[in-house]
């Protein structure tokens, strides 16, 4: 088990602008944050290296790219066991259009979110795809009309004051 992590005021404020710009580097970083380079660099690293920075990537916009259909999607599974539950993880994994599955309570197992051309390809994936699959018992979709608010930077928790405690 790893350790929590404690962060500090230069800590968030690293994750604060690397949410805001990922491919910022090092030096415009450090000017960022007011640290040397060298310091932002080893704390940099550090937060890589214990996984609160999982990684860099371009935000894409889908409709040029021909995806204009987001959907969510809940399924119940046809039996509640293990091997059900591996077979439509595998399922899911495998689908390039899910970008998002969790697993949850209440009426439904599962919430996907997806992403796709237009209605016919929804049709051909929930008719061809997830149905038919014999883990799945239920599939219920939304289509989503309108984005009011997309994948916003996580909330970072605010410094302590030196010396202060956790209450």
């Amino acid at each position: 088990m790893t350790d929590p992590l404690t962060l500090d005021g230069f800590d968030l404020k690293i994750l604060a602008a690397l949410q805001e710009d990922g491919r910022l580097g090092n030096q415009e970083l450090a000017e960022r944050v007011h640290l040397s380079a060298s310091q932002c660099s080893r704390r940099r690293l550090r937060l890589e290296e214990r996984g609160v920075v999982r990684g860099y990537r371009a935000e894409l916009a889908p409709e040029p790219l021909g995806l204009a259909v987001t959907v969510f999607t809940k399924v119940a599974l046809a039996t509640h066991n293990r091997d059900n539950a591996r077979r439509f993880a595998e399922l899911v994994r495998g689908l390039d259009c899910v970008l998002e599955a969790h697993v949850m309570t209440g009426d439904s197992d599962y919430l996907l979110k997806l992403i796709v051309p237009d209605l016919k390809a929804l049709s051909g994936l929930i008719n061809d795809v997830l149905l038919p699959h014999e883990s799945v018992s239920h599939v219920h979709s939304s289509v989503v009309l309108d984005t009011l608010k997309a994948a916003a930077p996580l909330p970072l928790p605010l410094p302590l004051p030196r010396g202060a405690a956790a209450g």
